[in-house]
């Protein structure tokens, strides 16, 4: 009997396997979480650019209805805002909300938006991560 246990405790045939089996989950949970990273700077980057777009676009001055320039209403700037061309969900997106106030004899406009990100672990899903932007734009009165 002993000599059989010796031979069982030898024999190293499986153990591949075995090892596989303890250390795939673990690569498997990093590899995920890495793309969820990714996912967070993507969404990042996307409310960057969104925001800082309405700012400059808060700047600008564009001509209306009587062929005249000024500047854009809050409609305009959040239609700016919100287009679908930074990779953002609008079902995801708050706001975005245009303050407008005065630095001593300067005008500046506020742009703030939030965009919540969904995180999925397949088995887990976690609560959404909000993520909030604010650029400020002084304008010309």
């Amino acid at each position: 009997m002993i000599r059989r246990l010796r031979s069982l405790l030898r024999n190293a045939s499986g153990i591949s396997a075995v090892e596989f089996a303890l250390v795939a989950p673990v690569f498997l949970a990093m590899i995920i979480g890495i793309s969820q990273v990714g996912i967070l700077f993507q969404a990042q980057a996307g409310l960057r650019h969104a925001v800082q777009e309405g700012a400059r676009y808060a700047t600008l001055y564009v001509p209306n209805s009587s062929g005249r320039s000024q500047r854009p209403t809050d409609d305009q700037i959040i239609a700016k805002v919100t287009s679908s061309k930074y990779g953002l969900n609008s079902a995801y997106i708050t706001g975005p909300t245009i303050t407008t106030g005065t630095s001593g004899s300067t005008t500046y406009v506020d742009v703030t938006m939030s965009y919540a990100v969904p995180l999925d672990f397949i088995f887990y899903h976690p609560p959404a991560i909000t993520l909030t932007e604010t650029r400020r734009a002084y304008v010309q009165s």
